[in-house]
């Protein structure tokens, strides 16, 4: 009998890492060695205004348009196509959002800060060359987005008056169930044809796209500070929940 006299641990090859449990691996290991989000912490703990909240809905416009655009051209690279569903997009949403906050000349006041800048470089690099490396950051975003965004959602409708206008980008309209629609895209990354050393190197992509976010907050938080003493400080955020940038109030 093959493998008769060998160690069990000898004859049975090591079943590979699954690409979702490495992201979340990735996700647990930043989360831990990352502070609060002082921009977010304030954001919404109410210690800053509608005009922080729209400055935050500026730059996410930014990388998102990135990660869109690649979604146009990518549609029918066969290892992205069973993740690059319509029902994400996030752009027709922030535009109505920013319509609302900023009024119908919107677009003049579109400025990357320069975090933001190098954050949509990399989405472009990767979407033009690296086809793995563009699945970490829609995973990162959208799957975030999807899942902590609510609680932003939520905080915008008490604090600014943004039942709905001004807040569209938090609302997944075309997403019926999202803890479902995150659990289908996680069976999804783990069907994708990858070896193993692709999966560690899409995972630690993971961890830079948490880097480029959290310079994105610290630009913000450089233009936008405290202005009152906020709600009660039972709001925490802690960036690496669930994919990694999503906020959670903690009691």
């Amino acid at each position: 009998m093959p493998g008769a006299g060998r160690p069990l641990e000898d004859a049975v090859e090591p079943r590979p890492a699954r690409l979702s449990a490495l992201m979340r691996v990735a996700m647990r290991a930043e989360h831990d060695t990352t502070r609060q989000s002082p921009f977010m912490a304030n954001l919404l703990a109410g210690r800053l205004g509608t005009e922080a909240f729209t400055a935050l809905s500026r730059q996410l416009w930014f990388v998102y348009r990135e990660l869109e655009v690649a979604a146009t051209a990518l549609a029918d690279h066969p290892l992205l196509r069973p993740l690059l569903d319509p029902a994400l997009s996030r752009i027709p949403a922030l535009e109505r959002d920013l319509a609302h906050l900023d009024g119908p000349s919107w677009r003049p006041a579109l400025v990357p800060s320069r975090a933001t800048r190098v954050y949509c470089d990399r989405v472009r690099e990767v979407a033009r060359t690296w086809p793995g490396g563009y699945v970490a950051h829609h995973y990162t975003r959208y799957m975030g987005d999807l899942a902590g965004g609510q609680i932003v959602r939520d905080i915008a409708a008490t604090a600014w008056g943004h039942v709905h206008e001004g807040a569209l980008f938090y609302h997944f309209d075309q997403v019926a169930d999202p803890p479902a629609y995150r659990r289908r895209y996680r069976d999804v990354l783990d069907t994708l044809p990858l070896g193993d050393d692709e999966r560690q190197r899409i995972a630690r992509e993971v961890t830079h796209a948490f880097h480029l976010n959290k310079a994105m907050f610290r630009d913000l938080a450089t233009a936008h500070t405290p202005t009152g003493p906020g709600r009660p400080p039972q709001v925490r955020i802690f960036l690496g929940q669930a994919c990694g940038l999503v906020p959670q109030v903690i009691p």
